[in-house]
């Protein structure tokens, strides 16, 4: 067996890396797929290895790491960010993806129908008055 040092598994150092808040939440995305190493799916129990790249997805941000150092427990942030070492490409992706978000247009926007207004629900209810609205049921009466 080798010595803590020389390697760890992936879902404890993507918690002491801070990727993901828990092991659990490490896992989880693990066994969904979410995350490879060295370009090939992997284990939560894999032993990770410094040299070896991961690539991940923290929701709609993709990341790809190469692995600078292993620790046993998890620290503070500035402490974990010297755990790992985002690739150029990466960077550039998500800065890309960010601009992109950011230039997209408000969802709610392009709605045209939606919730009533307050306005819009008196005008509905004014035309239900003069319609539907002074019956006692839809159906017809002879």
């Amino acid at each position: 067996m080798s010595t803590p040092t020389d390697s760890m598994r992936l879902d404890k150092w993507l918690w002491c890396a801070r990727f993901y808040k828990t092991r659990a939440l490490a896992t989880e995305e693990i066994s969904k797929g979410r995350v490879t190493v060295n370009g090939q799916s992997a284990k939560p129990a894999r032993d990770l290895r410094c040299g070896d790249t991961v690539a991940l997805r923290q929701g709609p941000v993709a990341r790809t790491v190469v692995v600078r150092g292993l620790s046993g427990a998890r620290g503070p942030a500035p402490v974990a960010q010297q755990l790992y070492e985002e690739t150029p490409d990466s960077i550039a992706a998500r800065e890309k993806a960010a601009e992109q978000r950011r230039l997209a247009p408000e969802p709610a926007a392009a709605l045209h129908q939606g919730r009533p207004t307050k306005r819009d629900r008196r005008d509905i209810d004014r035309a239900s008055a003069r319609g539907w609205g002074n019956r006692w049921s839809a159906s017809v009466e002879e």
